[in-house]
């Protein structure tokens, strides 16, 4: 059968591109194997096929770095398709959101861009073929028969009623299902294969199924929709796809996605491989459940930055080239696993390290008095922006009497090892003076409410105090009259346990949640650079971690900035 879709894949390959980095997974050598045996004439053409169901998480992310990094490696190209065969659960929303994933990840299908919808003619058709070859029928169980018929891994299945009806009755039925004479779940199309196979999926797998449901891109034009299993190989095949890459999951499967585009004809037979999808601690990584934590408000939406999302990851403020080097880092496997969650964690703070702004902010302030600072004296003070990038200049803050410290950084009882700031005690005002603690003034509840200080004028720089002192503590600060306020927003793990989807007896993965992974901090103090934050920049609270203003909420004169991670 002659390949309607993607015709010019083959004058588009660059098959005589560089030569890649030495194979480092199995994906890579088949490739390589592949190539040298000229099989599909050196082409390489791998797709990222999501179904439009829902928002995409970072284990997709996986995927759509292996897929289009694979085809850069090997001088070939990635398709962008939506699988989108079940109009009850799709939407041209997620359809968007899905690409824009894409993009953000960094990486371009061009003009490949298809839709499983541009096929549906060409799958009908093939279908009918397959009818014609004795090698499909319509069958009249309905769902619940379905299941009883098809039996289980120690009973063989049973054949249907209409397994043996004639090429010309079925052909009559198939016609009339898609005319829309029959309702939903009054019948099926099924292939005809092996009901006593003992891979389920050989077991006369369905084709199609009745759906009088509206699509997204088709509209009404249709009332019988082909299932998964049956157009993603086509749409494959019709693609002129070389190496069809999906997760272990999909493993069973394959023996049915060989049947379907052997049968169906096509040149160039597209061929299935499986690596291990990504499994992250402390999160779960299953569309049924994040959509169950959206419906139920238990986040705020898909793009909460405590979700698994990439919408969410990137309104937390990840970087698209920590995603890539962490989808780098942890490999390609086929056996399945749990990756910790601190492997993605470092990825973030080894690349935000290396572009982060550096500011200063207190999240829990308290005041600090400086009794012999001259009342009215300011003074003009400078940082880098970055230590390690001159060119990005520098940042200007004021120094006054009265400044703001976090809490944290004093103890009226400290252990032996606290070298932050206690009565009586040194310590050094970042890129300011040193200053020693004199008295603490608390509320009628014992709340410390302000710590009184000297500060010593010589220790300006980094200079040495006038006693020869040396002092181990350094904490941040800012100035009471020339800081602003803002919210920021700590986010902690999204479930308490490293495996949320197995849940205590008699619950779901839910019962696993965190009631503490989000804290709002409404008061917080921030240095005056950081009025200018725009949201293309990631800034390093110094002490504290790495923030960036939240895209959705955060608006002039009234910012709002998300922790992506600490330090």
């Amino acid at each position: 059968m002659q390949n309607t879709a993607a015709k010019d894949s083959k004058n588009n390959q660059n098959s005589k591109s560089a030569n890649p980095a030495p194979a480092t997974n199995f994906l890579q050598q088949i490739i390589e194997q592949d190539r040298a045996a000229n099989k599909y004439g050196g082409r390489v053409v791998t797709r990222f096929p999501p179904e439009p169901n829902g928002y995409l998480h970072i284990g997709h992310s996986k995927s759509i770095c292996l897929n289009f990094g694979l085809a850069q490696e090997f001088g070939g190209k990635c398709h962008l398709r939506f699988d989108d065969t079940n109009p009850e659960t799709e939407d041209t929303e997620y359809v968007e959101s899905i690409m824009e994933d894409v993009r953000w990840l960094g990486f371009d299908w061009g003009k490949d861009l298809y839709y499983a919808s541009d096929y549906f003619e060409q799958l009908y058709q093939n279908a009918e073929e397959l009818i014609k070859a004795g090698k499909a029928y319509v069958c009249p169980l309905n769902e619940e028969q379905l299941r009883e018929y098809r039996g289980d891994f120690t009973t063989p299945g049973k054949d249907s009623p209409g397994r043996n009806r004639t090429v010309e009755e079925n052909l009559d039925l198939f016609r009339r299902m898609r005319a829309g004479e029959f309702e939903e779940g009054s019948c099926t199309l099924r292939a005809k294969i092996d009901m006593k196979s003992p891979n389920m999926n050989m077991r006369d797998p369905l084709l199609y199924r009745i759906k009088k449901v509206n699509h997204h891109r088709t509209g009404d034009k249709w009332c019988i929709y082909p299932m998964y299993d049956y157009a993603h190989p086509l749409s494959d095949a019709i693609e002129n796809i070389t190496h069809s890459i999906c997760t272990l999951e999909f493993q069973d499967h394959r023996p049915f996605y060989d049947w379907t585009v052997e049968n169906a004809k096509f040149e160039g037979e597209p061929h299935q491989y499986e690596f291990a999808r990504l499994n992250l601690s402390y999160l779960v990584m299953s569309k049924r459940k994040l959509l169950q934590m959206v419906k139920e408000g238990l986040v705020s939406g898909w793009d909460d930055p405590r979700m698994p999302t990439i919408s969410g990851i990137r309104r937390r403020g990840y970087t698209p080239a920590s995603i890539r080097n962490f989808a780098k880092r942890i490999g390609v496997a086929k056996a399945e696993s749990i990756i910790d969650i601190e492997i993605l964690e470092g990825c973030v703070k080894e690349d935000l390290d290396l572009v982060a702004h550096r500011a200063m902010a207190v999240l829990d302030p308290v005041k600090l008095v400086i009794e012999n600072y001259p009342d009215g004296k300011t003074e003009e003070l400078h940082a880098p922006v970055h230590p390690k990038k001159p060119e990005l200049g520098e940042r200007k803050f004021t120094f006054t009497k009265e400044v703001w410290i976090d809490r944290k950084d004093f103890m009226e009882n400290p252990p032996a090892d606290f070298h932050r700031l206690k009565p009586g005690g040194r310590v050094r005002l970042r890129n300011a003076y040193v200053v020693t603690c004199k008295e603490v003034i608390k509320d009628a509840h014992g709340h410390v409410t302000e710590l009184r200080c000297e500060y010593d004028p010589v220790t300006l720089g980094g200079k040495p105090t006038a006693d020869g002192v040396k002092v181990k503590g350094i904490i941040h600060w800012v100035s009471v009259t020339h800081s602003f306020e803002a919210e920021v927003r700590l986010y902690g793990r999204l479930f308490n346990v490293a495996n949320p989807d197995v849940a205590p007896e008699g619950k779901d993965f839910k019962a696993n949640l965190n009631p503490n992974s989000l804290t709002v901090l409404k008061n917080a103090k921030l240095e005056p650079s950081l009025k200018n934050a725009n949201l293309e920049t990631r800034y390093q609270f110094e002490r504290t971690g790495y923030f960036c203003l939240d895209s959705k909420d955060s608006k002039p004169g009234a910012l709002v900035f998300n922790m992506i991670v600490d330090l």
